[in-house]
């Protein structure tokens, strides 16, 4: 004998734990009234009481208790989406969801100090210093060898990478004390041409523009690197080349140099069990009842068009039924595409 399955009677009982089929917003007592109201008003929607619908109650709240989630989600998403910079790195046991967020530029700084790193100007990676001593006639230095270099670290087995070596010749301005006495610029003859020759120095009651000393530094400099053996180095792998190649005066002499290590710079992570990405952004289920009445709106109509879609799928299973003298075509790709 057929079991007869009832449909829509025109009105529907919510009961928590059993009509819908998670229960995420079953102990909400504003989505227990709702949840018949809704169920009525896409029955009717749906065209109850002049047709029947084949669905039941549970139909219904199983529909309503899906947009409220999909809701929440929608939400969700665009909160996580607006604030991951400033979620990245939180506490994975925190829930923002009826918090308001407070935006702040901590992960653009996190990833501004990879860039320092780079750029040594600061960053997330210690700096160490280490320093090897200079051999007569000696230009390459294995920076690899433990017995040749002394790090701050320690060993050298962890691999290292250079930042920057302090390995050049005495800066101009230290060989350039006056700019203005017995440079052969004429400075002291055009002043006793005024009559202030007299006065020791003269070159005191004369003032000069800044960009006048910054070009005769820079003649200092140029003629260093163009007519002297201008102290420099070559780095290839763990090897440095220096120039020019030390003499026994330069024996002993220790040249310093700036390092970071491979296993802090290369490592990918840099916490654990915190909020990495979307995936697992401190944002739960949203509250029923805390959701305004726009909110509410789109609910009822996303219910009403995940109910068009069910019912359309009952109908679609069977594209017509017969009846004496005719077959009456069933709607139900019409309410799927609707939907």
């Amino acid at each position: 004998m057929a079991v007869e399955i009832p449909i829509w009677p025109g009105s529907g009982s919510f009961s928590s734990g059993s009509s819908t089929p998670f229960g995420f917003f079953d102990s909400d007592t504003q989505f227990q009234s709702d949840a018949p109201k809704v169920a009525e008003w896409c029955a009717k929607r749906l065209g109850y009481p002049i047709v029947d619908v084949e669905l039941q109650d549970i139909n219904f709240f199983a529909c309503f208790e899906e947009s409220v989630n999909e809701y929440s989600s929608q939400v969700n998403q665009y909160r996580a989406k607006e604030n991951l910079l400033s979620l990245q790195g939180n506490d994975l046991n925190l829930d923002l969801s009826n918090d308001n967020m407070n935006a702040n530029m901590q992960n653009l700084v996190n990833i501004a100090k990879d860039y320092g790193t780079e750029a040594l100007s600061g960053g997330k990676v210690t700096v160490y210093t280490g320093s090897f001593e200079m051999v007569s006639n000696q230009q390459i230095y294995d920076l690899g060898d433990d017995s040749v270099v002394n790090l701050e670290s320690g060993s050298t087995l962890n691999g290292i990478t250079l930042r920057r070596i302090y390995h050049t010749q005495p800066p101009a301005i230290i060989r350039y004390f006056d700019p203005f006495v017995g440079t052969g610029m004429g400075s002291q003859q055009m002043l006793n041409t005024f009559g202030w020759g007299a006065y020791s120095p003269g070159v005191s009651f004369m003032m000069q523009p800044m960009f006048d000393d910054l070009l005769r530094l820079q003649a200092i400099e140029f003629n260093d690197m163009i007519r002297k053996s201008a102290y420099g180095f070559h780095v290839d792998g763990e090897r440095i080349r220096l120039y020019p190649i030390p003499s026994s005066v330069d024996a002993g002499t220790k040249v310093y140099f700036d390092y970071t290590l491979d296993s802090e710079a290369r490592s990918p992570i840099a916490q654990s069990n915190v909020v990495s990405d979307l995936s697992n952004a401190q944002f739960n289920r949203l509250t029923y009842q805390t959701i305004n009445s726009a909110g509410k709106q789109w609910i009822a109509r996303y219910t009403l068009a995940l109910a068009k879609e069910m019912l359309g799928a009952v109908r679609a299973k069977f594209s017509s039924i017969p009846i004496p003298g005719a077959d009456v075509t069933l709607d139900g790709s019409d309410l799927r595409n609707e939907a």
